[in-house]
Parts: structure tokens; C-alpha cells; sequence
């Protein structure tokens, strides 16, 4: 299989799981469903299917073996990433009956809105990788990122929060020194760090969303095997 890598940065970068409640916590690193989104936008592939709703994910979207890690060059010891909360208003569909008598004045607009406090994670810096037998589609990767694709495509890239752009987008020979997230056992320990990442949403039936348990590996520049992971699905 071909394989690419990526390195992103941002000044600031959230990735929120499906959740409820008035905070939302993200994800300490890019999860390999956002990484997915991230890369396939880069190479101007629609993942959207069709639909006015609820986004949901086209069937026939090309999957992509992936490893995510947050970037450690001189790191001597694990450390948290930085994390910080702002508050914000938040419009949405609220569960159950409350608000109901409001829908009908907004015409299929969001008619919830409630202040949230919302985490965010500062000094974004990630590395992915990518593998796939289709190097034609990892190629279109590197023509959007200098701009040589004419397709339209979904937006300006984020980094998880649309209110959240990208500083820098680097396609690399090789990683740097990465603490890859790689996925455990049942029966492992839990090491620190350890957390849940997504791999595919299902928006219709969030039942059918897929995670991986994962722990940061020590820095290192080769992904370990269990850091790949197909998404949002395996190939056939």
C-alpha cells in the first residue's frame, strides 16, 4: 500500500464526541473520523451524502487506513495536552418536549439555544498517516494542498470546529517524533492518556457510531501496528 503523511497545525483545535449537557469535552488528539474528513477535503472528495437534515456519510465514500498522534519532538516525559473552555451559545434540537412550541417560528432552523462551555485544545500540532492501495486518491491529497485541484469542495478545512482554522498543513517524507495513538485490549491496562476515539459517525443511528479504546504510545517515529486503523470502515 502507498503511504503519506501529513503534519497539521493550529493555533487552537476541538474535537467533540457525540455528547449532551451544558460541557463538552474534545478528544486530547484528531480522531481518525476527523482525520478521514480532514484528508478526503483536502483531496476534494465529497464524504457528504445527500441530504438536508442530518449529514450524513456517503456509502460509497473511499475508506483510508489511518494512524493519528500528537507530535512530541523533545518530549522526555508524557504530558497532558494543553487544554482551555470558552463559553458559547449553542443552537440545536433539544432531546424531548422542551421548546417544542418554538419549532414552528423558525421554520426548520435550530430554535434551542443555551449557553455551553465547550473545551478546547490550544497548540494543536498532529501528525497522520495515511495508507491506501489507491495512490491516485493519496496523490490528490498533495495537488489540493498546492492548490492544483479545480473541484469544488466542502469549505475551508478546521480543525474539528469550523470556527477553528489551520495554521499549517506540512506533507512529509516521514513522521517526526509522534505520540501515535494506538488502540488497546480489552484486557490491557489502561495507561494515562488512555481515551476514546472516534472511527465512523452514523448521525442517523448514533448506536452505530464506532470507537477505539487508545493510549499514546512513547515518542516514537514509526506508527505501531496497532496505531492503523481502517476508516470509516475496511475496504470489501
Amino acid at each position: 500500500m502507498k503511504t503519506l503523511w501529513l503534519r497539521v497545525r493550529a493555533p487552537f483545535a476541538a474535537f467533540r464526541w457525540l455528547q449532551a449537557g451544558v460541557y463538552r469535552a474534545t478528544s486530547p488528539v484528531i480522531p481518525p473520523s476527523a482525520a478521514w474528513g480532514m484528508l478526503l477535503n483536502f483531496a476534494h472528495v465529497e464524504t457528504r451524502a445527500p441530504g438536508v437534515e442530518t449529514t450524513l456519510i456517503r456509502p460509497d465514500a473511499p475508506p483510508l487506513c489511518l494512524a493519528v498522534g500528537r507530535v512530541a519532538l523533545g518530549e522526555s516525559e508524557y504530558r497532558e495536552p494543553e487544554v482551555a473552555t470558552i463559553y458559547q451559545q449553542l443552537h440545536g434540537y433539544p432531546v424531548g418536549a422542551s421548546g417544542a412550541e418554538l419549532a414552528k417560528r423558525t421554520h426548520g432552523a435550530k430554535y434551542w439555544i443555551a449557553p455551553v462551555r465547550r473545551e478546547l485544545l490550544v497548540g494543536f500540532d498532529c501528525m497522520i498517516g495515511a495508507r491506501c492501495d489507491d495512490g491516485e486518491l493519496l496523490a490528490r491529497v498533495g495537488a489540493g494542498l498546492r492548490g492544483e485541484l479545480g473541484e469544488a469542495r466542502y469549505g475551508l478545512p478546521f480543525a474539528g470546529d469550523n470556527n477553528l482554522l489551520l495554521d499549517r498543513v506540512d506533507l512529509l517524507d516521514a513522521p517526526v517524533e509522534t505520540r501515535w495513538y494506538a488502540a488497546l485490549a480489552d484486557d490491557e491496562a489502561k495507561p494515562r492518556g488512555s481515551c476514546r476515539l472516534t472511527v465512523a459517525i452514523d448521525r442517523a443511528d448514533s448506536s452505530r457510531t464506532s470507537t477505539l479504546l487508545c493510549a499514546p504510545t512513547e515518542p516514537t517515529t514509526t506508527p505501531p501496528d496497532a496505531a492503523w486503523v481502517w476508516v470509516p470502515r475496511a475496504p470489501g
